[in-house]
């Protein structure tokens, strides 16, 4: 996240509009919480508000507000509730008491909107303390298809003649591609003085947040538009919505990751979380996920069809294919889990290998640890979690269960098999299971007595 190039002279507050229902996702989740690269999108949105420099936030909500509340809760946040629906201004204004001690500058914008960039809000504020000092400074955009969006009636140099909904635009006005994104910055001297005068004599009997701008243009005011990108204002209201956004975000997390030195093999197959720590030349290939918490270093491999959450890969780690890292996985460099492997708050220390068909929970494994196929940490007895702690370099025989807690000294061998209830002393045998029972033709003599009573067949 970006900061602003140049400090705004007055302090900047943000109000962020979450008030609407939301009835277009068909969920009990509220729209704004809803994830893109695993982060709820209000989050993504009042990251990029504190990287411009806002000093105060405040989220405007109603329906399901609570849980957006919930959300927010200890970030500094404060919530305005619009009990009643009644516009975009209404719900703006519902923010005054939480900001009725700051005098600056105060952004308006939506929740639902994740990627609003910081370079551009705090271009939008700046916007008003140029030497033509507007009251009034609107983010415009050109979408492919304008729709039902509302329009701005701008001359060349963004000055703003007019503001319309659509619903009350002439065919000429509806013909201009300016539209108005909604985010909207003004003082807070003229904000609530703005709000307050607005009435609802329109098509839809509602109180639009833009008809501030032509309060202000009635005044001998100026209000400038200032333009960006049609993606980074793109609303989201419906589960179709979201997926465009999450995809389109994922496509630039993937061009940053070849930019900065890793290799995708199949760039369109690979998907990131907001937090993903890519280090210089790590190999991804087909069919990865990176949940939340991840971070990889320099060198490492994820092989195909891998899912790491909250893991840490060392330096030249190989993970997968077909490898989970849940929670508090930490591979120490040059540290190898393989195919259908799962490991979960545990600890592989350098040169250690898990190569298949493992689950490794609740562990410290030492340095050039051998882990056999099928060897499983047995870490929970159905009520209590307990630790594993293998000693660096010792060797666990494929097929074996540890039955924590368990501690397997430094190059001890555990035999194949065996299932481990007692602390392993360093560089000793662990052999446990029944002796080798072998009875000379009994399975030719069974074969005959079965083959007899099923009548030759």
């Amino acid at each position: 996240m970006s900061q602003p190039d140049t400090p705004l002279a007055a302090p900047l507050a943000v109000i962020v509009l979450a008030a609407g229902k939301g009835t277009r996702m068909k969920s009990d989740l509220h729209k704004v919480l809803h994830p893109v690269a695993g982060r709820p999108m209000l989050l993504h949105l009042l990251a990029s508000l504190d990287g411009a420099g806002a000093s105060r936030r405040v989220v405007v909500v109603g329906a399901s507000g609570e849980q957006v509340e919930a959300a927010v809760a200890g970030s500094g946040v404060d919530i305005a509730w619009q009990h009643e629906q009644l516009g975009t201004a209404h719900a703006a204004l519902q923010a005054k008491a939480a900001l009725a001690d700051f005098d600056g500058i105060a952004i308006v914008c939506f929740g639902d909107t994740p990627l609003l960039s910081t370079d551009t809000v705090a271009r939008l504020a700046a916007r008003l303390e140029a030497e033509d000092a507007p009251m009034v400074a609107v983010l415009g955009f050109r979408p492919a298809d304008a729709a039902a969006y509302g329009r701005v009636i701008a001359d060349a140099d963004g000055t703003i003649r007019k503001m319309v909904e659509y619903k009350d635009a002439s065919e000429q006005e509806r013909a201009v591609d300016l539209c108005n994104s909604g985010v909207t910055a003004v003082r807070t001297a003229d904000l609530w003085r703005l709000l307050e005068a607005v009435g609802n004599d329109n098509a839809a009997g509602e109180y639009y947040l833009p008809d501030i701008v032509m309060l202000a243009i009635a005044e001998g005011a100026r209000a400038v538009a200032i333009e960006t990108g049609a993606d980074e204002v793109a609303g989201i209201n419906s589960r179709a919505e979201l997926a465009v956004v999450e995809e389109g975000w994922q496509a630039q997390r993937r061009l940053r990751a070849m930019a900065e030195g890793a290799s995708l093999i199949a760039p369109d197959t690979v998907w990131f979380s907001h937090d993903t720590v890519i280090g210089r030349d790590v190999t991804i290939e087909p069919n990865v996920v990176f949940g939340p918490g991840v971070s990889v270093a320099d060198g490492a491999v994820i092989h195909a069809f891998s899912h790491l959450e909250g893991a840490t890969v060392g330096p030249r780690a190989d993970v997968g294919p077909y490898a989970r890292l849940r929670p508090g996985a930490v591979l120490g460099a040059k540290s190898r889990v393989g195919n259908f492997v799962e490991v979960k708050k545990a600890t592989l220390g350098e040169g250690a290998k898990a190569n298949h068909l493992s689950y490794i929970g609740d562990a410290e494994v030492g340095a050039g640890v051998n882990i056999g196929a099928g060897t499983i940490t047995c870490n929970y007895d159905g009520f209590f979690k307990y630790r594993t702690t293998i000693g660096a370099g010792a060797f666990i025989g494929s097929n074996s269960a540890l039955v924590a807690p368990v501690s397997i000294g430094a190059g001890a061998i555990v035999a194949a098999g065996s299932v481990v209830t007692k602390d392993v002393a360093a560089d000793a045998l662990a052999l446990v299971r029944p002796a080798q029972v072998e009875k000379r033709g009994w399975a030719a003599q069974f074969r005959a007595l079965m083959t007899a009573r099923k009548g030759g067949k």
